[in-house]
């Protein structure tokens, strides 16, 4: 019982060599995750967010206001340096631009120190032509008028008419 099924012809050990280096050349090449398509951009039908995401970090939030204690006083003096407490997630860049906007004045550089209650402490150094002594006076309590910058941001993103539903007085919510 003979069968007559042909035998292969067995593949020649240099052939089996090269295709599995070109086998290994390609995962090599193509890495262990390989890349997704890139899908074009669509139109959506409406968009999936209803409104931006507001900016947390704006100017009247970085700074919260002007220190006045007699080291930053002196610093005022000797140094052009004015003294602020500031946002601890705002970075010098913003810190700068904050102080060029709300003061209207040029910043040299701005030294910042984390103090041990937590605050970040700006030391802002003023741009030569400028003197900090009449930059402190001319903006008078600056507390007040930053805390009523922070008033009016507050009325700004914050005002929202809410209707109060009445509560009807029962046993169970009597106060």
């Amino acid at each position: 019982m003979a069968s007559k099924a042909k035998k292969e012809a067995p593949v020649p050990f240099k052939a089996k060599a090269k295709a599995k280096a070109l086998k290994a050349k390609k995962a090599v090449l193509k890495g262990v995750h390989s890349h997704t398509q890139k899908k074009i951009p669509m139109q959506p039908k409406y968009p999936r967010k209803s409104t931006l995401r507001r900016n947390k970090l704006d100017h009247y939030a970085i700074i919260k206001f002007r220190l006045t204690t007699e080291s930053a006083m002196k610093k005022i003096e000797d140094n052009n340096t004015l003294v602020f407490i500031v946002d601890v997630k705002a970075n010098k860049h913003q810190i700068k631009q904050a102080v060029k906007k709300l003061y209207d004045i040029d910043v040299a550089k701005v030294n910042t120190l984390i103090r041990p209650d937590g605050e970040k402490k700006a030391y802002v150094r003023l741009a030569p032509d400028y003197d900090a002594l009449d930059v402190a006076n001319k903006t008078g309590s600056s507390k007040m008028i930053i805390r009523k910058m922070q008033i009016i941001k507050i009325i700004r993103y914050y005002f929202i008419p809410i209707r109060m539903a009445r509560i009807k007085k029962t046993d169970s919510n009597k106060c």
